[in-house]
């Protein structure tokens, strides 16, 4: 396998993934529930691999704070050592540029995770079928214990209802709801989202438990309502997604300013609204029984499935 890496090594290597965002389930999906995802088209993330005769550098467009430069090496040794191969043996320039914002709930960290095991297969040292697993051990570094829906819906690029046993199939709507997704301008880190909801099953295990089955209904109705017609579906759809967005705030997971910008986004007229991602900030998604007004165009991001 080293030999081939050092092949593939002498071509130059590019790839572009998608960002993403949870519809519902997101927390009770490492649990067992199912989580349901798509992927957000209209953000990406681009890596590119330049080889050299020697040395081994990373540069970064926009998108990047100086701390990725600390995680993208811990990232780089983690797979190395996962693919049992030595990081001395590349010399090259790696480039990366995103508009995926980080701690937003969007996929930052999923992207990045893809991006270099697309690298690392194209170089062959992991195989196709290997690439949800290492990539979902990669995710690990950002989220402590990653469920592996982000990496999935990246890697597959379409709609997916998703189990953490990596069991997924396509979630293909009979219909095209209007929904959007509004930066709350907060970033909300996974892992400490991840951790808060593990340390209210242990405080209150009947709550947590409570909790999770409601997500899982959540998850259903919204399934069952995209997998209806529209005129049968979106009174469901829109049960489901303000039932998941209880969870949220029984989590404890929406600040004052996603809480303001909800109230804001439903006397403008959306029917329901939720956080998508871990929560504690990122953005906030909402449907419309109708084109939202021009006054929030500014604020909404389109998500079409």
């Amino acid at each position: 396998m080293d030999q081939n890496l050092g092949e593939s090594l002498k071509n130059r290597f590019e790839t572009r993934t998608t960002g993403k965002w949870i519809l519902a389930g997101e927390h009770s999906v490492l649990r067992g529930f199912p989580a349901l995802v798509f992927p957000l088209k209209s953000k990406s993330l681009r890596m590119v691999f330049e080889p050299q005769s020697s040395g081994l550098e990373l540069a970064m467009g926009e998108g990047f704070g100086p701390e990725f430069r600390v995680l993208f090496w811990s990232l780089l040794e983690k797979a190395c050592t996962l693919a049992d191969f030595s990081i001395q043996k590349i010399s090259g320039r790696i480039y990366f540029e995103s508009d995926i914002p980080v701690g937003s709930g969007l996929g930052a960290s999923a992207s990045l995770c893809v991006a270099v095991t697309h690298w690392f297969r194209t170089s062959g040292l992991i195989s196709q079928e290997q690439e949800p697993a290492f990539a979902r051990n990669l995710e690990n570094i950002f989220h402590g214990e990653s469920s592996g829906v982000d990496v999935a819906v990246v890697l597959s690029e379409q709609g997916l209802h998703y189990e953490r046993n990596g069991i997924s199939t396509p979630l293909k709507p009979n219909w095209e709801p209007i929904w959007g997704l509004t930066d709350t301008g907060q970033k909300g880190m996974t892992y400490d989202c991840v951790r808060q909801v593990k340390d209210l099953h242990q405080s209150a295990p009947e709550l947590g438990m409570q909790l999770d089955q409601q997500m899982g209904e959540a998850v259903r109705l919204c399934e069952s309502g995209l997998l209806a017609s529209q005129r049968d579906g979106f009174e469901r759809l829109a049960s489901g997604i303000n039932l998941a967005g209880n969870c949220f705030e029984q989590w404890g997971l929406v600040t004052q300013r996603a809480q303001d910008l909800m109230s804001e986004i439903r006397e403008a007229g959306a029917v329901a609204v939720k956080p998508t991602g871990s929560g504690g900030g990122g953005f906030i998604l909402s449907l419309w029984p109708a084109p939202w007004p021009e006054s929030m165009s500014a604020k909404i991001i389109a998500c079409p499935v």
